[in-house]
């Protein structure tokens, strides 16, 4: 059988989104991926948040991860594009519709999606990307048939934190979000904490623009698709005297590669979810490192025992001892920061994952 390409398979979805916005209701899931059935009554199937499966991002690498995973069970998968928040549930529930047995959501925002068609679904399994599940009233949910995807990015985020404050030459790095979810935050609380703990053993005083870990409050674009916000929240910074930025914020990222771009400055952005060098390699240049979150290795590996027939509800929780979440290599920035540190920063890790040192985040996964 012929394998259909992501590009594809987004290509079929786009000839046939507007008809589908004037009927106001989500885009039907694409066929992709497929090779010698291994499981033929396996059918695992994906719906992104309105990111997109093109965001370099979270949703691009669990789509990739789906796309491996059919691959090595030869199946074929089903997926579903959102464009907008309102088609969550309307997505999954054609997934449930057209019989899929495995449904992997991907993004906090489709929570009570995920959990509105599992309860109404319970022989079909699930997997949620960067959320665990909750009542109406807030309470913590778990149901049987769905596992949640969490990964404590904080500890990757301590290690980059402390890599900026080893770097910065200004004094001052910045940090801001998309909205103030937990999956976010966590991020940002693992990096204040990394500068703090650089300033505890150098005696210096780096500064943390855009976030009170306290207070948990900080800079927030208000979203996650207003690239020119991340932008202008960019400038803001490096009118600080930020030299080193990590955006929270999915694709925003580009906002602020160009606003660094504009300032004429030399300036350097951590990424997150992904190697951004490798996602996104029109600005290779400007990336310090990235906080990457394992997704593709994780739901590949996820989907694979599902189609073999070994589901299970546990969470999976990406951290640096299972190596769930990691530093990305410093690429063309290697040259630029002293060795020393990056011997310290492994230090740092091997302390976390014995447990010498805690880095703790109100949204750490439990």
């Amino acid at each position: 059988m012929k394998v259909t390409t992501k590009k594809a398979a987004l290509g079929g979805l786009a000839l046939f989104g507007a008809a589908v916005l004037l009927a106001g209701c989500a885009a039907a899931p694409e066929e992709g991926g497929s090779g010698e059935s291994a499981a033929p009554d396996f059918l695992p199937c994906i719906v992104s948040d309105f990111g997109g499966f093109d965001d370099n991002s979270f949703n691009e690498s669990s789509f990739n991860g789906i796309t491996e995973a059919a691959e090595e069970l030869g199946v074929e998968f089903k997926q579903a594009e959102s464009k907008s928040e309102d088609q969550y549930e309307s997505n999954v529930s054609s997934m449930v519709d057209q019989g899929c047995d495995f449904i992997l959501t991907v993004g906090f925002a489709l929570a009570n999606a995920t959990r509105d068609a599992a309860q109404g679904s319970p022989d079909t399994e699930f997997a949620l990307i960067d959320s665990a599940l909750s009542n109406d009233d807030f309470t913590p949910l778990t149901l049987d048939n769905v596992k949640p995807v969490l990964y404590d990015t904080a500890q990757a985020a301590y290690l980059a934190g402390y890599l900026a404050a080893g770097t910065t030459k200004t004094g001052t790095v910045a940090t801001y979000g998309g909205l103030p979810f937990p999956s976010v935050t966590i991020f940002m609380d693992g990096f204040v904490d990394g500068v703090a703990k650089y300033n505890e053993v150098k005696g210096t005083d780096v500064k943390v623009l855009g976030w009170d870990k306290a207070a948990q409050d900080g800079t927030m674009a208000g979203s996650f698709d207003d690239i020119n916000q991340g932008k202008t929240l960019t400038q803001g910074f490096i009118d600080q005297g930020a030299d080193i930025i990590l955006p929270v914020a999915g694709p925003l990222f580009q906002g602020s590669a160009q606003a660094i771009q504009d300032s004429g400055k030399d300036v350097a952005i951590i990424g997150v979810d992904s190697d951004l060098f490798l996602t996104a390699p029109e600005f290779g240049e400007m990336y310090l490192t990235s906080v990457m979150k394992q997704m593709t290795a994780a739901t590949k590996e996820i989907i694979v025992n599902a189609g073999n027939g070994d589901f299970s509800a546990d969470p999976y929780i990406g951290t640096l001892e299972n190596d769930g979440v990691g530093l990305a290599p410093l690429h063309d920035w290697e040259s630029k920061v002293d060795p020393a540190l990056m011997d310290e920063i492994e230090q740092l890790k091997a302390d976390i994952v014995s447990g010498d040192i805690t880095v703790e985040s109100p949204s750490t996964p439990k």
